[in-house]
């Protein structure tokens, strides 16, 4: 397979492709919709194929990224660098490490489930639904690839405004509301970056012209601390822990979620979030290693990651909307990933980026299965069901199987990305860790009683027995099996991603915590 690639080129057009084929199918759902031709049901229909269509095509063509792509390189991967405005110092420049190919893979892959998810409840301005759609995921992926700090930031304002509008557009009751809090937190967020941003490409700069190339910015912070690089750090910091969200900037996500549609409560959940712990590993860490782990502003950022995980616990146990519980459930196992991020272990390092991937994989199953539920009954409120699996069983052997991976069970992957942060973060913050530890108690309880209550109590409300003959259809399942394949795969043979990030994440904590790494090393 690598031979192939290699014969075809296929890293030197791989992410420009990515990148630009669901723009143009975005450009012609717009004219579609513009135009207004043809039979609306018909039209609605060739909507939806198309989007499929093209996601799909993304999909398949991402997936040679998993061969082509050598984590263990120290030069970046699939690497394009091409003039864009040179006399600001801005270019096009992409490319891949092992974090970034693990965060492309998963979006590609969750898109086209994201349609699938949402193929029956879209009906009205389809063109522009599916077009947005397809702008998001250039934005996406455009921030897990950029090597540029404007075109990041380009990318990171690309996909904030398309998810503004699915939510504004298509969601529910209270959706002018989550969706004006959400992009307000997240605007007022990048403009701090912004400053920060232009303040690099002025300090970096190769004579009059400013020098934005992420290359160049990293190797000057290598050689030489920045001037009021805790400014500088606070500004990436701010932007990042709200798009997480840490507490306490995580208010926006919960309305978020349970306005938006099932594709947009998907795509928040595993793909958009991980935007903010992408920007911890990518930028503000790497580029501010002093700044990040300064005592005080390392126990302040543990500390927020700690308080996140057990805050987020102990409100999904209580929430009445199972949309709701999910949505708090992000933020606990978010405040994971952040802590073992700032834990700054090999160890933890990568299990926090297996939590990130695993929590894209179950968090988007369950918003998933919650939308199917939703379409059948109109209703989340967790006490208006009861006794499903007696009229739905598939629908409660997926949901039984990845609330488990989501809980943390062995044999699936909640559990091996957790392990590894509590055991990377005891060597660093044993306080902190333990506490962490405590918070697997509550996510059992939330999401136990929560399924215990939907699908295993008395089957008394007429509502669920009409349910009877209403399971998961061949649709439905076919795009849940590759989630729950995902699940069980990472879950009993986490080697192939371990080795696909533990490269990349050696290289961070070397920046960060030299010694980390030697002792790391020296043991293996």
């Amino acid at each position: 397979m690598t031979a192939f690639l290699d014969s075809i080129g296929y890293n030197g057009w791989i992410l420009p492709v990515l990148l630009g084929l669901p723009v143009l199918g975005a450009l012609v759902l717009f004219g579609r919709a513009l135009s207004g031709t043809g039979d609306a049901q018909a039209r609605m229909a060739a909507d939806r194929q198309l989007a499929l269509g093209i996601f799909v095509l993304e999909a398949l063509l991402s997936l040679g990224l998993w061969w082509s792509v050598d984590p263990a390189a120290l030069a970046w991967q699939a690497e394009v660098q091409l003039p864009w405005i040179p006399q600001w110092g801005v270019s096009f420049h992409v490319g891949l490490d092992g974090i970034a190919l693990m965060l492309v893979l998963l979006t590609t892959i969750i898109m086209p489930l994201a349609v699938l998810g949402g193929w029956t409840s879209i009906r009205e301005k389809t063109g522009w639904y599916y077009g947005l759609l397809l702008l998001l995921t250039t934005g996406m992926i455009g921030v897990f690839v950029s090597l540029d700090l404007v075109l990041f930031y380009v990318m990171w304002e690309v996909m904030l405004v398309p998810m503004y509008l699915i939510i504004g557009v298509w969601g529910g009751q209270r959706r002018l509301y989550a969706s004006l809090k959400f992009f307000l937190y997240t605007m007022l967020g990048s403009l701090l970056m912004l400053v920060a941003v232009i303040w690099l490409g002025i300090a970096a700069a190769q004579g009059s012209v400013p020098n934005f190339s992420y290359d160049a910015i990293l190797a000057l912070s290598r050689t030489s601390e920045w001037s009021g690089s805790l400014w500088l750090f606070g500004a990436f910091a701010i932007a990042f822990a709200v798009k997480v969200p840490m507490w306490p900037f995580h208010t926006w996500l919960p309305d978020a979620h349970v306005e938006a549609p099932t594709a947009g409560s998907v795509i928040l959940a595993a793909i958009m979030l991980k935007m903010g712990t992408f920007g911890f590993v990518r930028f503000a860490l790497p580029l501010f290693p002093e700044a990040a782990m300064h005592p005080g502003v390392r126990s302040l950022m543990l500390a927020l990651a700690v308080i996140g995980i057990v805050y987020g616990a102990l409100v999904a146990l209580v929430q009445p909307d199972f949309k709701k519980l999910v949505a708090y459930s992000s933020v606990s196992h978010l405040g994971f990933v952040m802590l073992g991020i700032f834990a700054a272990t090999v160890e933890s390092m990568q299990g926090a980026l297996v939590v990130t991937i695993s929590h894209g994989l179950s968090t988007g199953a369950l918003f998933l299965l919650i939308g199917m539920i939703y379409e059948r009954r109109h209703t989340r409120l967790v006490d208006d069901f009861g006794g499903i699996a007696k009229v739905m069983p598939v629908f409660a052997v997926f949901l039984t199987i990845v609330a488990l991976s989501s809980i943390g069970v062995p044999g699936t992957n909640g559990f091996i990305g957790e392990f590894l942060v509590l055991i990377g973060s005891f060597k660093t913050a044993p306080f902190h860790a333990v506490i962490a530890a405590t918070s697997v108690i509550f996510a059992a309880a939330y999401l136990l009683w929560a399924v215990q209550r939907i699908i295993y109590n008395p089957l008394v409300k007429p509502e669920n027995q009409a349910l009877k003959g209403m399971d998961l259809n061949w649709r439905e399942i076919g795009l849940l099996v590759p989630l729950v394949a995902g699940i069980l795969w990472i879950g009993v043979y986490p080697k192939p991603v371990l080795e696909k990030t533990e490269a990349a994440a050696a290289r961070l904590v070397r920046m960060v915590e030299p010694a980390q790494v030697t002792a790391a090393e020296a043991a293996r």
